[in-house]
């Protein structure tokens, strides 16, 4: 099996965001077999709806030896590409990501975690707009990929 530089990012990053995931509350753990029940503790105190929530993983250097994507770049294409098609909200951190190339050299950049979150009932027509963006993003800094994680929610506002 061939396994190209952006399959082994998108696998790197899944699993990043699976282990980090790991530690946090056994809400989302208890959906991960897709059952959108909460747990009776959750129901009891909160009155949640099924939500999605996807992780878009940005990475910034770029492949073609081009300049690195800059803070400022970054921004702008939040403000023009993801807002737009998510003027709800969303959460973007920056962070630290790391994979193995297809040569196994393990590299390291500064990337953004983008955050959505959409009512279970949206996710079909939330899809199409997710791909836009990471259509948008390898388009414009000649990225490879970007990772996708969606996950089974509960929220309340």
């Amino acid at each position: 099996m061939n396994l190209t530089k952006p399959r082994l990012r998108l696998a790197a990053l899944a699993l990043a965001a699976a282990l980090a995931g790991a530690a946090a509350a056994t809400a989302p753990a208890a959906l991960a077999d897709g059952d959108p029940t909460p747990p009776v503790a959750l129901s009891q105190t909160a009155d949640l709806e099924p939500y999605v929530q996807t992780h878009l993983m940005f990475g910034t250097v770029r492949p073609d030896g081009g300049p690195d994507v800059t803070d400022r770049q970054f921004r702008a294409f939040v403000d023009e590409v993801v807002t737009p098609r998510f003027p709800a909200g969303l959460t973007v951190d920056e962070v630290r990501g790391q994979y193995r190339d297809r040569h196994g050299t393990i590299e390291r950049e500064r990337s953004y975690e983008v955050y959505l979150l959409y009512p279970l009932t949206e996710a079909q027509e939330q899809d199409a707009r997710i791909e836009q963006i990471r259509d948008a993003y390898t388009a414009q800094f000649a990225q490879e990929s970007v990772a996708r994680v969606d996950e089974p929610a509960r929220a309340g506002f």
